[in-house]
């Protein structure tokens, strides 16, 4: 998909692709309707023979469609659980490093302070645009060398400072998944597959003989608004940092308000 149907609203998206789905539909059957359906010949049991393919069609794309939209709601979830889970690995690494003593421990807040207004203030923006910019490593670069220089002098900092270094790389883990996170999305086979299949499921019933053009046109609006809604689905949730709808830095800043600026 095109990376402006990301940043466009829910809504606004959702119309855009039911009216675009409904007219290409809508005039595909009106141009079968007068070329091609008046150079067939058509027989008593037609539409039962048409009915019986519409249905295996519809089965196995239904089948298709269903796994793919399961699969990007669960990396839609995942990706919103792997933020909020570097946010909180963020808050508990502040409150590890705020009982260090002087002058490390100032340094060290100082350090997650600005990676964490990096990634809300820098970061997030470029992710929404399916960009990727490091500007966090020189934060955290510079907290790990305050860090690794600590020598502890007494059997409660050593125990505070293995602590502290565990739980720094559980911040580094969930940081590089989010980074890998953001490039995630349907490939462009998967997108064909999709949108082939549409239009092969609804290019099925314009064969249906329906004398009434009414009847048939109501037929085939409702098969292309209800395809259209799937898509819809699968697009807000196929890439999970990208545009208006992408996962929000909600947790960064509630960890950044209520427990880091507080200090």
């Amino acid at each position: 998909m095109p990376h402006w149907a990301y940043e466009i609203s829910t809504f606004k998206l959702a119309l855009i692709m039911m009216a675009t789905i409904e007219v290409v539909s809508l005039s595909g059957l009106l141009l079968a309707r007068r070329f091609v359906l008046p150079h067939l010949r058509f027989h008593d049991g037609i539409n039962d023979a048409i009915s019986g393919t519409v249905q295996a069609i519809g089965v196995f794309y239904g089948i298709t469609v269903g796994l793919i939209a399961v699969g990007v709601w669960n990396t839609n979830s995942s990706a919103s659980d792997l933020v909020s889970r570097e946010a909180a690995s963020i808050g508990g690494l502040y409150r590890d490093v705020s009982s260090y003593p002087e002058p490390a421990r100032a340094s060290l807040q100082a350090g997650l302070r600005e990676y964490t207004h990096v990634v809300i203030e820098q970061v997030w923006p470029e992710q929404r645009q399916g960009r990727i910019i490091d500007v966090g490593t020189r934060a955290l670069n510079d907290f790990q060398q305050t860090l690794m220089t600590f020598e502890p002098k007494t059997p409660g900092q050593s125990a505070l400072h293995s602590e502290t270094l565990r739980a720094f790389n559980t911040l580094i883990e969930y940081r590089r998944l989010r980074i890998d996170a953001v490039g995630e999305g349907l490939s462009q086979v998967m997108w064909m597959v999709i949108w082939l299949g549409a239009g092969i499921s609804i290019g099925v019933a314009y064969f249906y003989k329906i004398d009434d053009p009414k009847l048939h046109v109501t037929l085939v609006a409702l098969m292309a608004g209800f395809l259209a809604l799937v898509i819809f689905m699968i697009v807000i949730n196929d890439r999970p940092f990208s545009g208006a709808n992408g996962v929000s830095p909600h947790s960064y800043q509630l960890v950044l308000d209520k427990l880091i600026d507080l200090r």
